[in-house]
């Protein structure tokens, strides 16, 4: 799968290009958004057309952000400590590392710039995105501020 930066395509526009859904199946999508609302690569994956690892690589390949998968990352509990546990699950978001004032988060949606500028407000840190699945988030958000809740 290419990775290269290509900004003027839309999701469903890369993921046709490369062979993971087709042309039915993103008019689908596209009709079940525009009913439902929600994001189209959330909606493909509902309807069983593509993976969440498949929208996550394009996110990478459209727009730069990094990907990181979840499952075997550490987070150290005083990063965790920085975002609030509802500010994770209403954003979809985990912070994973904090270098100076540097701040690294993990969310399925990284063009939603409100949570960004909610979490540097909140932080008072930069903050630098990456690029996670819904499930793998939700899953690092229950590990992490079960605790805390």
């Amino acid at each position: 799968m290419p990775i290269r930066r290509n900004t003027n395509k839309q999701l469903g526009e890369l993921l046709l290009e490369w062979g993971i859904i087709n042309e039915q199946q993103l008019e689908k999508g596209l009709a079940n958004q525009k009913e439902k609302g929600g994001l189209i690569g959330e909606v493909l994956v509902e309807l069983g057309f593509c993976k969440e690892e498949d929208i996550a690589q394009a996110l990478t390949a459209q727009y730069g952000f990094p990907y990181l998968p979840l499952a075997n990352y550490e987070i150290n509990p005083e990063v965790i400590g920085l975002i609030p546990g509802r500010v994770a699950k209403q954003f979809l978001l985990i912070p994973i590392d904090k270098i100076g004032n540097n701040l690294t988060i993990a969310m399925s949606n990284p063009l939603n710039v409100q949570a960004i500028e909610d979490v540097e407000m909140t932080t008072g840190c930069t903050v630098q995105t990456f690029v996670s699945t819904s499930s793998d988030v939700k899953r690092a958000i229950q590990k992490y501020y079960k605790e805390k809740e």
